[in-house]
């Protein structure tokens, strides 16, 4: 038991300039600058339908911002102001550009106010990807 205890990796923490499309398990600390619902349906009265939230959030650090994209629980979590640890995200594309999400391996949790300053004018999820084809000639 012992053996696979030492054998966990302990989290390597990215900042939001180091994310690129198609990567997964990253784990950053981030501000919360904006959120907005931009989808609710199910109906709160009835047990057995789970209601879905999804909302749209802009998250950053020192070095630039990107949309995170918060589905149920994780939305009352991404109040403006708060600052999260987002742990084992991944890169989703959403018509050709990034969004970080936090599927059901992840997990995101409110903690000590950041003391670093966000930089608002680098936003990775305003660059717009192109899928290539790349044929390799032999």
């Amino acid at each position: 038991m012992a053996s696979s205890k030492s054998s966990m990796r302990k989290p390597v923490f990215v900042k939001v300039d180091q994310l690129k499309p198609g990567t997964s398990g990253h784990t950053l600390t981030v501000n919360v600058l904006e959120s907005k619902t931009v989808l609710q349906k199910g109906r709160a009265a009835s047990a057995h339908l789970r209601q879905t939230k999804i909302a749209e959030c802009l998250v950053g650090d020192e070095t630039g911002t990107i949309i995170f994209k918060a589905r149920n629980d994780q939305v009352d979590m991404m109040k403006p102001g708060a600052t999260v640890i987002v742990r084992n995200a991944k890169i989703d594309m959403f018509k050709g550009s990034m969004r970080l999400a936090v599927d059901k391996w992840g997990r995101v949790e409110v903690t000590e106010p950041a003391s670093f300053i966000v930089k608002e004018d680098n936003n990775l999820s305003l660059v717009e990807y192109e899928l290539v084809n790349v044929d390799v000639e032999e």
